[in-house]
């Protein structure tokens, strides 16, 4: 136990290092190439690891124990975003347009410093643990999805995730049991009529008339269709019609939006209210009508087998945080991915210093963390590990 704090102080500077190597040089989803190859000369420099490429920008170790136990699966996402960064950090991104504004160059780096660390340990290690580094999470349809097709998760008992999050206070570690983020997805609806002039409206079949009418029906979706007790969100985003001339009844109009839900049921439920209630007004007003509705990510799902152990494991080993229970996050993770097939548990790590002026939300340009909390997140995944592999 001691041996293992000392290393984890020892490699938390490195770890730091390698977080700025990272957050200098950010690359877009799929396009992780430099990374990913960063990603894999580092661990192959640890020695002991099974390596594998399951994709063409992602990276998976597998240390395998001198006993018998679990198969346990840490995960750390790669992609950067494409935001022109304005921290004015030291190490700030050289990549114009490109930014780590999400956090991921300190998850991969913490799970680098845990390989180190466990690869010291082999002898010692009760069963396996798979170390993936995952591209893509930022780009639906994402990574995690193509990660799983690719068998990573093959023979994996168990498997977990970490977030560091610039607006929970260093110090606060949040976790849940059952839904911790939401199903992600997008409605596009296309509006066809007959456009005309303005001084003739009866000649023309309006489609801003019935795209109108469309927008507060979805806005009534959330209200009247569904049980006030089950979360969800219908938010339309976009409406766009006409051209310069005022005079003018155009031909056609583009509406969009986001859903967030919790359940399968509510998910569905809201999906064929909104293509129910595009086909009902588009049939009243006489317009022609198309709904593509696109599925994202799904619904984070925190076993509670898994995230009872975790729990544990935050009270034995980081005794001196703060575990916080939240309420379902609406926002979207690919962990989902992984979470659908094995029995899982992901957690958010507090990042966020007032006093530094870190702050800023996951994805704006001035986003920063706090770098003490590498250290949270490379002891929590240490001991993870050697908690769950031992834990039959």
């Amino acid at each position: 136990m001691n041996d293992i704090l000392l290393q984890i102080d020892r490699v938390y500077q490195e770890v730091i290092e390698w977080r700025r190597f990272l957050h200098q040089h950010p690359e877009l989803s799929f396009q992780e190439d430099h990374t990913s190859n960063f990603v894999y000369d580092l661990l192959e420099s640890f020695g002991g690891l099974e390596l594998s490429r399951p994709t063409k920008t992602s990276v998976v170790a597998r240390l395998k124990g001198t006993k018998p136990g679990k198969v346990i699966a840490l995960r750390a996402d790669m992609d950067a975003l494409p935001i022109k960064e304005e921290t004015g950090l030291p190490f700030a991104s050289t990549t114009d347009g490109v930014m780590h504004a999400c956090g991921h160059d300190g998850h991969t780096s913490m799970l680098l410093g845990a390989a180190k660390i466990l690869t010291a340990h082999k002898e010692d290690l009760t069963g396996e643990i798979l170390f993936i580094f995952q591209h893509a999470e930022e780009l639906p349809p994402g990574g995690a999805q193509e990660m799983v097709a690719a068998g990573v998760l093959d023979g994996v008992d168990e498997v977990v995730g970490v977030h560091l999050f610039s607006t929970v206070p260093f110090g606060t570690i949040n976790i849940r049991y059952g839904a911790l983020t939401a199903a992600s997805d997008i409605f596009e609806i296309t509006v066809q009529g007959k456009g005309g002039h303005a001084s003739t409206p009866h000649l023309t079949i309006d489609p801003l008339a019935a795209g109108a009418q469309m927008v507060t029906g979805l806005n009534h979706i959330v209200s009247r269709s569904i049980d006030p007790l089950e979360p969800s969100v219908v938010s339309v985003t976009k409406f766009q019609a006409g051209g310069l001339a005022l005079n003018v009844i155009p031909d056609t109009v583009e509406i969009g939006g986001s859903v967030r839900t919790l359940s399968h049921d509510v998910r569905e439920r809201v999906k064929n209210r909104i293509i129910e209630v595009a086909e009902g007004i588009a049939k009243a007003n006489g317009v022609e009508v198309k709904v593509n509705y696109t599925y994202g990510y799904s619904s984070v799902m925190n076993d509670k087998n898994v995230t009872g152990q975790v729990v544990q494991v935050l009270e034995d080993f980081l005794p001196d945080r703060t575990i916080e229970w939240i309420d379902p996050l609406l926002g979207g993770e690919d962990f989902s991915a992984f979470s659908d097939e094995k029995p899982g548990c992901f957690v958010i790590i507090g990042a966020a210093n007032e006093e530094k002026g870190l702050t800023f939300p996951h994805h704006h340009p001035k986003f920063d963390f706090n770098e003490q909390a590498l250290k949270d997140g490379l002891r929590f995944h240490v001991f993870t590990a050697l908690t769950l592999t031992n834990n039959n």
